[in-house]
């Protein structure tokens, strides 16, 4: 029996299952059509990248290297260094850190680098190696395990295990079969912060049954109330050794610069290493004049600061237009607002046609447990990228449609109760 894996990885993907539940609903309102379904900035990159970029533009001309530009590189290490109260050399920029086009493919990519082929072990029984990652998540994570022929294993991460993944529920013989865990914080879509505790938690767990850490902390410079912490300060409390992790960051949230796909990878320098293989091979190295750019921007945290305030101005719009429906709607981290509606996918339906606005069924994100529970159907999600002069129109556009399909669940829910 053979596998179709290219085909399996669509059903991971959320948009084209928005598209399709859309497809045959037309935007109404009389109101221009709002793409809230995407985590894409658009607040206007800070002014110096076109600059840096054209001032550059000699070096269009060049295949560049996948290991980047050493400005780049120490660029990198210092910021860690700062953002994180690392140790002097604890991060070797000549080892540590390699430039990726974005980070969704670095994310893709480390699969195919930790997944070993199945020739042996326990997958010689018939049983698959494990990829472990949070429920709802990311879709590359997904679609990276059934590439590298993975199985996924989902923790849920709800209210109750306050929306990160619950390490201690893992049985053993999962731990035993797994060599990549993706961890998500702050969290895309709930917007919950690990605990520095809970990171070298999950440190230790990789170390002790030899799978890799994939921290995805692409959200990190996004928060509301203290910094949250990052893996590599949990690498720094065990004793420095970045063994068995890796560290994803982009500027696509950080600086507004979605378009510049650029991003790093750090941690383990054998990891590094592999990374640049693949890079090599299938990936695409970042150019020249965007390296510049980047560089630039990891020295500077006027622009971010800048961006972190238009976010928590726009949590706080959330809140005052939301808040009466929903209660507390703002998030430790991230841009996302994540609204228990009672059924994720009408709400959406009834957001595009009856306000024009897009967002995306929270079950799109999640898996449906064993006895069909997605932890994600009841929620929507809600990515607060506009300018808040034209964030407070749209949320005022989706509160009253909210609240009716919220009101109608619950009463469609109490009466399935016998509640009168």
């Amino acid at each position: 029996m053979t596998t179709d894996r290219l085909e399996s990885l669509m059903t991971f993907h959320p948009f084209t299952r928005l598209n399709k539940l859309l497809e045959s609903v037309q935007p109404g309102g009389g109101n221009t059509p709002l793409a809230l379904s995407v985590g894409e900035p658009q607040f206007a990159p800070p002014a110096e990248v076109a600059r840096i970029i054209q001032d550059q533009a000699a070096l269009w001309g060049k295949y560049p290297l996948a290991t980047g530009t050493e400005a780049f590189r120490k660029a990198v290490a210092a910021w860690l260094a700062r953002r994180f109260k690392l140790p002097a050399g604890m991060i070797d920029p000549e080892k540590h850190v390699v430039p990726v086009a974005g980070t969704r493919e670095a994310l893709f990519h480390i699969a195919l680098s930790a997944v070993p082929e199945m020739d042996s072990g326990p997958e010689a029984s018939g049983e698959r190696l494990i990829v472990l990652m949070p429920n709802p998540f990311y879709h590359v994570y997904a679609g990276a395990a059934a590439a590298a022929g993975a199985e996924p294993y989902f923790l849920d991460a709800t209210a109750e295990t306050g929306f990160l993944p619950d390490i201690d529920s893992v049985p053993e013989a999962i731990l035993m079969r797994t060599c990549l865990a993706y961890l998500c914080s702050p969290a895309n879509p709930q917007g919950a912060v690990a605990r520095l505790e809970d990171l070298k938690q999950w440190l230790a767990l990789a170390r002790r049954y030899g799978f890799v850490l994939a921290s995805d902390e692409c959200y990190s410079e996004i928060y509301r109330g203290p910094a949250p912490h990052g893996a590599l300060e949990a690498a720094r409390d065990l004793g420095g050794s970045l063994d068995k992790l890796i560290v994803f960051h982009s500027l696509s949230k950080r600086s507004s610069g979605a378009g510049l796909r650029s991003g790093f990878v750090a941690g383990d320098a054998r990891l590094m290493q592999r990374q640049v293989q693949l890079i090599n091979f299938g990936g695409v190295a970042t150019p020249y004049p965007i390296l510049a750019a980047a560089t630039q921007l990891w020295q500077d945290e006027v622009h971010v600061e800048r961006y972190r305030a238009l976010y928590q101005e726009n949590f706080e719009l959330a809140q005052q237009i939301l808040g009466p429906v929903f209660g507390e709607v703002r998030a430790a981290g991230g841009f996302f607002l994540w609204l228990d509606v009672g059924d994720g996918e009408a709400a959406a339906q009834a957001l595009w046609a009856e306000a024009a606005i897009k967002v995306l069924p929270g079950g799109y994100m999640a898996r449906a447990d064993a006895n069909g529970v997605n932890p994600g159907a009841a929620y929507i999600r809600v990515a607060l990228v506009l300018e808040p002069e034209l964030m407070a129109p749209a949320l005022k556009r989706m509160a009253p449609i909210l609240a009716r399909v919220a009101a109608k669940h619950r009463s469609l829910s109490a009466t399935r109760r016998g509640v009168v």
